[in-house]
């Protein structure tokens, strides 16, 4: 998929680890997300807004491990495939 600026949109993994309740025991668990980007910085962005509107997570309580580019075919969640296969919609 290209977007109108010529740029094309990305799918990548990321995997890290996050400290999902701070205040009471410290416990740092694992994550994987997919996301959909035009770059690596803009798909962490994308992540740490997405970890910190769902579950109050602030920056500091989230460690990157991994950042993959995938095909769209590779992607777990079915919602990142089918938005892969959107084409069209801006031409």
């Amino acid at each position: 998929m290209v977007c109108a600026v010529g740029s094309e949109v990305k799918t990548f993994r990321i995997e890290g680890l996050a400290l999902f309740s701070p205040d009471r025991v410290r416990l740092w668990q694992k994550f994987s997300l997919e996301v959909r980007a035009l770059s690596r910085e803009e798909a962490l962005e994308k992540v740490y807004s997405l970890m910190g509107s769902k579950h109050k997570l602030k920056r500091k309580h989230i460690k990157i491990l991994n950042v993959v580019e995938i095909s769209p075919e590779e992607a777990r969640r079915k919602i990142i495939r089918e938005l892969a296969k959107l084409e069209g919609w801006y031409s």
